[in-house]
Formats: C-alpha cells, structure tokens, sequence
C-alpha cells in the first residue's frame, strides 16, 4: 500500500500520540486510507473531468493552487511596500481562498458520518477516529496552503533581504509561516463551528444546498480570475499607501494579521496595532478551544445528515407560468417535473450554475473593458453584449440530458404520450422560466438604467434571437429526454464544440448589429424574429415518431 511522506513525519512524533493513549498503529492505517482516497476525488479547482485510473487529481489540483497563488499574490507583493498593507491584503485574499476551498472540496470530510459505521464497529477507540480526522483535514489545508503561499514566500524573502538585508528578509519570512500556521487553524475550527451553527438550526439538506452553493461560488470566481488577472497589475497606486487604523477594522480578520509586521518591523507601539497583534494570537486560540469543547456535539448534530426534508405540497398557484406557457396536458406535467428537477439536482447545478453565472457576468466585462466612461457607453451600442447571456447556452443545453436519477428514465416511456416534442419543450422553457429569464430581465433593467428606453426593442430582438438559439442548440446535439443519461457520460472534448455553435450566437449577433445601423428596420426585424421563434417551438422540436423508437430500445 501506498506510503506518504506525512506518515513518514508522524512516526517520528508517534511517542507524543502514545502519551496521549492514542492507538498509533490503528491511526496511521486510517489515514493511510483516507490519504489514497484523497488522491482518488477530484477537486472542485481540477473541474468536473472524467475519472481516469491511477491519477493523482490532488496533486493536480496542488499545481493549480499554485498557478492561482503566483498570479493573485506575487504581483501585490512586488508593488506594496508598506508591509501591514502588504500582508493585509495577502492575508484577506489567502483567508478566502482557503476557506472557499475548505467548504468547496473537502466538505465530506468534516461532514463524513460513514467513518462511524464503518470504522467504529472495529475495535476502535472514537479517540483515535477523531485524532484522524483532524489530521486528514490539516493536512489537505496544510498542502494546500504550501501550494497558495509558496511563491509568495520565496518571493516575499528575495525582496526583503534586498531591501533591508537577508536578517531582515529571514524574520519576515518566518514570521508569515508562523501566521499561515495559525490562520489554517483558525480556517479548520470556523469551518467546522459554521457547520455547527448551521445543523444546530437547519436541517442536513440545508446544509448540503449551502454546501452545493458555495462551491458553485468557488467554480465561478476561479474562472473569472483569468479575467481579472491582467488587471492585478494596475496596482502601482499602492505603492506607498498607508492605513489609518478606524474601528472597524478590529472586525476584519486580515488586519489582525497584518499588524505584527507593523508592531515587529517598524516598532509601532499605537495601541490600535498592539490591540490587532494580540488578536492575531489569541482568537485562533480561543477558538481551537471552543472547538475541542464542542468536537462532541459537532459529530452527534452530523446524524441530522441522514435526515430528509418534508416535501411540501405543490401549490397550484407556482405553476401560474406553466399553464400560460405549454399547450397540452403532458408538456404541463413535464414542465412540472423539468422545474423540480433544476430545483433539486445538486449535481447539475454545480455543472451548470457556475456557466449561467458566468453568462451574467461576460456582458459588462466586455462592456468596460475599454474604460468606465458612463457617458460614452450610453450612447454606443455596447447594450449588444447582452448576447453573452446566451454565450453558455450550448454547454446548459447539453447537460440537461443528465441527471443522478437517470435510472428513473422508464418513467418517461412509459406514459402514454405519441410526441417527444413534450419532453423537449417542457425542459426548455422549464430552464428558461427558472435560470435563464430572471437573469436576462435583472441584466436587461440595469442595461436600460445605463442607456436608457431607447434598447428596449432591442431587448426584445435579443430574447427572441436566444429563444432561437436555444432551440438550435438542443437540436444540434441530437434526440435524447431530458435527464436520461449519468453524468458519467459528459465528455471532455465537448467544450470546443459548445465554442463552434457559440458562433452561431455571433452571426445572430451581427444581425442584429447590422440592423441597428438602420434604426427603423429594428421593428420588421422583430416581426421576423417572433415568427421565426414561432416555427423553432413549433417545429423544431417535433418528434412524433422517435418516441416509439426510443422506446423499443429502452
């Protein structure tokens, strides 16, 4: 079996875990276990790629945890001289990433009840899981921390043992590992404390749609940092920026570990810094403490996660939209379940969420990329970008026929219906009705305070044109119900497909761009489009034989 240098550093220390009774044997062959099942899981930061054998995916991820440290500290740490500014602004960036990550990817392990079904039935003393499971998660954080801070260390020592000497250089360095040390500490017990909030008064469910959120938050701010980094540079202005201690600042955690620097390398005795520095040192303590006190209630409230939700009876009045917008009785019972199905299915929206996210928030990157002028931007037609709302469409349109629950797929043959068409129809507008609309309306009413009226009938041509593109797209990848497959089957090479249909979106665009030059022909060409749109629903879609066919093979 697979050994690992961290258990190779534990057998030094193996004596310390004895003098606390701790089964030494017993806890290595745990965490043996749970290391190889750690290199096994793939990382919210590696992306939902397909599982291939004997890949290490942690390791990978510990590469891309290092590119997103080089590229979103380093070049703050080149252009911020003022050391407390400098590491309060390392240390609030460091703080997000890890605890996103904590929440993100290693969830199941703070949250893991199986360890006492299956490990507590041995003869294994409880003292020993818990020791175990401490370990495994400081260990992730630890390495994960190594990734993120280790080129900003390397960097951090080269320029202070140039400016101020290599004693200098040195103290600062270690000093920055001692406060990473602490803040991976803190990071582990407020995870787990949020969790203990959370379970005390919510359900398990809860719990787990938060869970599914913010990893979906996670997804989204790692890919529009490519964005973003480009303009990381621009930050010369903060050169030689001082902070004026206020009292708020005593409740942002990054100033706590930015005042040492201040008090220890500039010999800033204001009692403002003295007051930060000590809370650096003492709220991790004082919350390990809490934490050790409440590990006990934390594992017993962890059996609400074997706890369902009630499911509360649909109400005839939330299906007021359904009704006005399918035709017949089975497009109407579909919607129904395509609309509960984009509700619930975690795993779809961790897939899909992070790409509508992003679709909302392509239109104004490319808006300002030129500058901030309000006034320029008004009276251009940059309003057009609202395209890129529909940017992701191909890759949403292709997923909704997975589902966890694909097995369920007899249902569907089963129902007496002749028309596929249904089944199509109803997840489309189920999506659009749920995800795509509220964000193209709330996209659409700030696009209208920022040019005025005058777009509106723009905005219309672009919800039609994406009701088209829609269509168009579902077509594209063939005949398939909605839900049918597992996930397992989404391939690796689609992406650049889903970029060769998205050009299609492009000439819809130039279309419309063209007619917007004559500002008249904007009104016959929403004509065209609602008929257009019109033929798509109705005909596009039509599937009255492969039904049949479909069901002789299933």
């Amino acid at each position: 079996m697979k050994d690992f240098l961290t258990l190779k550093i534990l057998d030094r220390f193996q004596f310390i875990f004895k003098k606390f009774n701790v089964d030494y044997p017993t806890l290595r062959r745990i965490l043996q276990i749970k290391f190889i099942m750690d290199t096994r899981r793939i990382p919210v930061s590696v992306g939902k790629a397909r599982k291939q054998p004997d890949r290490d995916y942690f390791r990978v991820s510990l590469f891309i945890y290092a590119f997103m440290g080089f590229f979103t500290m380093v070049p703050i740490a080149i252009v911020i001289n003022d050391p407390m500014v400098l590491m309060t602004y390392i240390f609030g960036i460091l703080m997000f990433l890890l605890l996103m990550t904590v929440i993100a990817d290693f969830s199941n392990v703070l949250l893991d009840v199986r360890d006492k079904g299956i490990i507590l039935t041995k003869p294994v003393n409880p003292k020993v899981l818990s020791v175990a499971k401490f370990i495994h998660i400081f260990r992730y954080l630890f390495l994960i921390t190594l990734s993120l801070v280790g080129p900003l260390t390397l960097a951090l020592l080269v320029k202070y043992s140039f400016l101020e000497g290599f004693v200098y250089g040195l103290l600062f360095t270690m000093l920055f590992i001692f406060e990473v040390i602490l803040l991976n500490l803190f990071i582990i017990v407020l995870t787990t404390l949020l969790y203990l909030f959370i379970l005390k008064y919510f359900s398990g469910e809860k719990l787990k749609d938060i869970i599914n959120y913010i990893q979906i938050t996670m997804t989204i701010i790692i890919a529009i940092s490519y964005q973003i980094i480009g303009r990381a540079f621009e930050l010369t202005e903060l050169l030689d920026f001082n902070i004026t201690i206020r009292w708020y600042h005593y409740f942002l955690m990054p100033f706590w570990f930015g005042a040492p620097y201040k008090l220890l390398f500039e010999g800033n005795l204001e009692a403002s810094i003295i007051t930060l520095t000590i809370l650096t040192i003492i709220i991790p303590i004082v919350a390990f403490i809490i934490y050790t006190k409440s590990i006990g209630t934390f594992e017993n409230s962890l059996l609400k996660l074997n706890q369902t939700d009630k499911q509360k009876p649909y109400k005839k009045e939330r299906w007021f939209i359904a009704k006005l917008i399918t035709k017949t009785q089975d497009e109407f019972t579909f919607y129904r379940f395509s609309y509960q199905m984009l509700k619930s299915e975690r795993e779809f929206k961790l897939r899909v969420y992070p790409s509508l996210g992003l679709s909302m928030i392509f239109p104004f990157i490319f808006m300002f990329q030129s500058g901030f002028d309000l006034a320029k931007i008004s009276t251009s037609n940059a309003h057009l970008y609202l395209y890129f709302c529909a940017f992701m469409m191909p890759m949403v349109t292709y997923m909704l026929r997975f589902s966890r629950s694909y097995k369920a797929t007899w249902v569907f043959y089963s129902t007496p219906t002749k028309n596929l068409s249904d089944f199509k129809k109803a997840a489309l507008k189920a999506f659009l009705v749920r995800l795509l609309i509220p964000i193209y309306v709330l996209e659409s009413i700030i696009f209208t305070i920022l040019f005025g009226v005058r777009i509106i009938p723009d905005l219309v041509a672009i919800f039609l044109t994406i009701q088209i593109f829609t269509v168009i797209c579902y077509r594209i990848f063939g005949n398939f119900v909605p839900f049918s497959q597992p996930f397992e089957n989404a391939t690796k090479g689609q992406p650049l497909v889903f970029f060769l249909i998205s050009a299609i979106l492009g000439i819809m665009a130039g279309i419309h761009y063209a007619v917007t030059l004559f500002p008249l022909f904007i009104y016959p060409y929403i004509l065209l489009l609602i008929v257009v749109t019109f033929i798509a629903w109705k005909k596009g879609l039509d599937e009255r034989n492969k039904l049949d066919e479909n069901r002789r093979l299933n």
